[in-house]
């Protein structure tokens, strides 16, 4: 479960996201100290975290889930939805493809629920 964006400038990308989430021009995300990505509104707080990592021409991010909880659709859905759809409001011009991985089976990650 994974999103894959291609970019020509995958540190510079990163550290624009982390910048405007910083700047407070994108609000509904935020990242933490291992620079995981996580949905803010209270609905989605701490269901998932995205998981950057750089590739040659690409930058990825790794959907990981709460520790023992199997991961719904819904969260699966809203977490690549949506931030693809912010890569699309802000970033359009630093990237030519993000793509979501499709997945049946929902795994358990290694992340504790965030009390």
């Amino acid at each position: 479960m994974a999103i894959t964006v291609r970019t020509g400038n995958p540190f510079g990308l990163l550290a624009a996201l982390r910048k405007a989430i910083d700047d407070k021009h994108i609000q509904t995300w935020s990242y933490d100290a291992q620079g995981d990505f996580t949905h803010t509104p209270a609905q989605w707080s701490g269901k998932a975290w995205l998981r950057p990592s750089v590739g040659a021409g690409t930058l990825v991010f790794g959907l990981l889930g709460q520790k023992n909880v199997v991961m719904k659709k819904s969260v699966y859905g809203v977490y690549h939805g949506r931030f693809i759809e912010e890569l699309l409001t802000h970033f359009d011009h630093r990237f030519s493809t993000a793509v979501a991985t499709a997945d049946q089976q929902p795994r358990i990650d290694v992340f504790e629920t965030v009390s």
